[in-house]
This record gives C-alpha cells, structure tokens and sequence, in this order.
C-alpha cells in the first residue's frame, strides 16, 4: 500500500512539475506576443530580428507571402504598421515550438477597424523563443 501511495504521490509531483513548465513557457510566449508587437509600432527593426528567425516568414492579411528582407524593406522605406491589438485564444505547444491562435483588430490612421483571425508560430531556440511564421487573415 505504501508503494502505490508513494508511486501516486510521484506522478502527482511530476505532473505539477510539467504543468509548471508549461505554465511558465505559455507566459514567455504571451510577453513576446505583446514586445513584438510594440517593437512593430516602435519600427524597431534590429530587436526585430532578434526575434524573428532568419527565415520568418509572413502570409499576410492581403494574401502575400512575405520573408524578412520583404518586410524589412517595406519599414525601412517609411511604411508604419497600423496599431494593432491581438486576443489570443489559444497557445498549444508541440516539442519546441509554440503555436498561437486569436483575433486582432487592426486600426487603421483612416479610423477603420479590421478584424482579423492570425496564427503565430515560435520555436525555442537556444537563446530563447523566435518568431517563424505567421499567418492572418481579415478583411
């Protein structure tokens, strides 16, 4: 009785561990969510690409599939993303990386508001969680 006791006490103790972790990786990843999207608003290209791997790469709202010398140039030659602020609904993660699900509202300097459906995909690097792909979708 004692070794099932001790065996269940064990798996429980386990379990809190892992759930921890996983607490704990879906909270980075929340906090990076909301830093790259300032860095966008911020034009911060160089943090930017420390978040971003070398071959990101963007399916974008209005149905181009972009990499990061397309995006890089199109800031660099004075583009300013609209605000944008983004719900995420749903985190899964799968080995190293990290999926992220939700809605967005984009504000437009016209006034308009676009709602948006996105998916963000990080992987876990040696030197943390980088952005790899991203894919939205509004109208």
């Amino acid at each position: 009785m004692m070794k099932l006791f001790l065996s269940l006490f064990s798996l429980v103790c386990l379990s809190n561990q892992l759930l921890g972790q996983v607490n704990n990786k879906e909270n980075e990843i929340r906090k990076l969510e909301k830093d790259w999207t300032i860095l966008l608003d911020k034009n911060d290209t160089t943090a930017l690409k420390s978040i971003w791997t070398e071959k990101y790469v963007v399916n974008n709202a209005m149905g181009k599939i972009v990499g990061v010398q397309d995006i890089l140039a199109l800031m660099k030659s004075g583009h300013v993303f609209p605000k944008v602020d983004r719900s995420i609904e749903k985190i899964t993660f799968q080995d190293d990386l990290a999926i992220v699900m939700g809605s967005e509202k984009e504000y437009a300097k016209d006034g308009k508001v676009k709602n948006r459906r996105f998916t963000n995909v990080w992987i876990e690097k040696k030197d943390g969680w980088k952005l790899i792909a991203r894919q939205a979708t509004g109208n």
